[in-house]
């Protein structure tokens, strides 16, 4: 069955926006919860991540890919998977998605709505952290069985957590939604450049090296 391309852009918009719900709303709940022990925090987050994360890409995915990442998205449309001519209406509802997420988020935890991140994240330990961070996405995303994409790309996310100084983003709309939230998720808008190219560079790189390793085995 052919999808209609604007019912594509709403499963992409609404799989980013609860996603960023997802993500900013357990960070909130989290540090609300977890009496200041931040390793608590980042575990509650996330496992949240994770399940989320799954459900979502079981749901959506079927409708638009559930790419709910413009790294994502440009690389399927530098392979031809996404016709090139859907890439930026694929990434203006993502970031949509991404913003609207975050201001959920707020209103269900009782925050202001709107709110930008004073969190400041940067450094080269933090830059090299996302470019593995979206490295290993990609990978996984490209080589994995497409009926283990759902549960690889959640594991894969719940793993780079914690061992990337970064957290993981790997998602340069994450990036751009967490920018509207001053809280346990929260990037500052001046961190946000690093984190998006050490994103996009990682994603390309992705690329290649699944070039290089040639065709999956069956």
């Amino acid at each position: 069955m052919t999808v209609p391309f604007s019912r594509k852009l709403l499963a992409e918009t609404l799989g980013t926006a609860l996603l960023l719900a997802v993500v900013i709303g357990s960070g909130i709940m989290a540090e609300r919860l977890a009496g200041g022990n931040v390793a608590i925090a980042l575990l509650a987050n996330t496992l949240a991540t994770v399940g989320g994360l799954y459900v979502l890409i079981e749901l959506l995915g079927p409708l638009s890919g559930a790419h709910f990442n413009p790294a994502v998205s440009l690389v399927m449309a530098l392979r031809g998977a996404l016709p090139r001519g859907q890439l930026l209406p694929y990434v203006a509802a993502q970031l949509l998605g991404a913003m609207l997420g975050a201001w959920l988020a707020h209103a269900m935890f009782e925050m202001p709505v709107l709110q930008f991140s004073a969190k400041l994240r940067g450094g080269q330990g933090q830059w090299i952290a996302e470019g593995v961070a979206t490295f290993g996405l990609l990978l996984v995303i490209l080589r994995a069985p497409a009926e283990r994409v759902a549960a690889m790309v959640a594991c894969y996310i719940g793993a780079a957590y914690w061992f990337t100084a970064s957290t993981s983003f790997a998602n340069p709309a994450a990036v751009f939604g967490r920018l509207f939230s001053d809280s346990f998720a929260g990037i500052a808008p001046a961190s946000a450049p690093g984190f998006v190219l050490a994103e996009l560079a990682g994603a390309g790189l992705a690329l290649g090296v699944h070039r290089l390793l040639g065709a999956q085995r069956a």
